[in-house]
């Protein structure tokens, strides 16, 4: 398999042996957060490393994200050869040796993992996953994909990249006919989960959890107990649950765009007090479900995913009519 170190004793080595494969924006950054505060579980001190799915790197990337992901890369070279005590959050890791420092910390905890969201995406992960850990236990976390679709949008229009409609956004994203990584690409193809979740299928089965997004949010710590019976460790654990994490944050005004976009506001943050930075985020920031989607958006979105989302309910065996628009 190229990029994996064939020399390498990997009896003696410490591998992960369970994986957070998916979906973007479905919860699996706060799951990450409550699986690291479990004593009996390791996650990579880096979520998203994306070492397995080889179309995440930095080549196939239009050239601003190349630039983006050079001066990540940089760093993480230093975080690398540090302790790597803090969490970091998407830098591409793409060497075999950068990828195993990524659980050199773990003692003595039974279930070592990490959580890449394009796992579920790529079409190369699945294999080059089952090559190395071929009996890894696989995560996937599904969500709506229409309200999939909507919350990538809106970190989009967050972060400053993105300054147009979401129906403007579609259109960039059915005209993108390249394979590289735009602030457009992936979009709606994160939420064509049938095919996605049959490649897991047929390579893990019957190591494989699926849990819906819906359900995470009104029972977390019901659905978190289900996921430590699955990996083996204790269930009885409670984690803080207090703050979800990555919650889709937009601007009020397009000035908050262009302050994030010009790395303004990145500055602004490190010199302002910290007593004083809820107070500025709350007048530029909405609150995470202040903005909605239209409703003919939805209905297009619904649209596109509905044969789809059949699939998926015959995969799954559970009933989607609410992601279908079905009442």
């Amino acid at each position: 398999m190229p990029g994996l170190c064939h020399d390498c004793d990997l009896t003696s080595t410490k591998l992960p042996n369970f994986f957070v494969v998916g979906a973007p924006k479905a919860g699996t950054t706060s799951l990450y957060h409550y699986l690291d505060q479990h004593p009996q579980i390791y996650t990579s001190p880096i979520k998203e490393p994306h070492y397995f799915a080889t179309e995440v790197r930095q080549e196939n990337c239009e050239p601003e994200l190349r630039r983006q992901i050079a001066r990540e890369t940089r760093r993480l070279k230093e975080f690398l050869a540090g302790p790597m005590i803090e969490r970091r959050f998407g830098r591409i890791v793409t060497d075999w040796e950068d990828y195993l420092r990524l659980f050199t910390n773990a003692e003595n905890e039974s279930a070592l993992g990490e959580a890449s969201v394009c796992y579920l995406w790529s079409q190369t992960a699945p294999d080059r996953i089952a090559e190395t850990v071929p009996d890894a236990k696989i995560l996937v976390m599904f969500r709506d994909p229409t309200e999939r679709a909507w919350s990538q949008y809106l970190q989009g229009l967050g972060n400053g990249a993105i300054r147009w409609s979401l129906r403007e956004h579609v259109r960039r994203n059915l005209q993108h006919h390249s394979k590289q990584f735009a602030v457009h690409y992936p979009f709606l193809e994160f939420g064509l989960y049938s095919e996605q979740f049959r490649r897991y299928l047929e390579r893990f089965e019957p190591n494989v959890w699926f849990g819906l997004y819906e359900d995470f949010r009104r029972r977390p710590l019901e659905t978190y107990r289900d996921i430590c019976r699955f990996l083996g460790v204790a269930d009885d654990f409670s984690p803080n649950m207090d703050r979800r994490h990555m919650e889709a944050q937009v601007p009020r005004v397009g000035l908050t765009s262009w302050l994030k976009r010009s790395g303004v506001w990145k500055f602004t943050a490190g010199i302002t007090p910290s007593r004083l930075r809820p107070l500025i985020r709350r007048a530029v920031v909405r609150k995470p479900g202040a903005t909605h989607i239209e409703p003919a958006d939805r209905r297009y979105l619904t649209d596109f995913y509905r044969e789809d989302v059949r699939k998926l309910a015959g995969l799954l065996n559970r009933n989607l009519d609410d992601w279908m628009g079905i009442n």
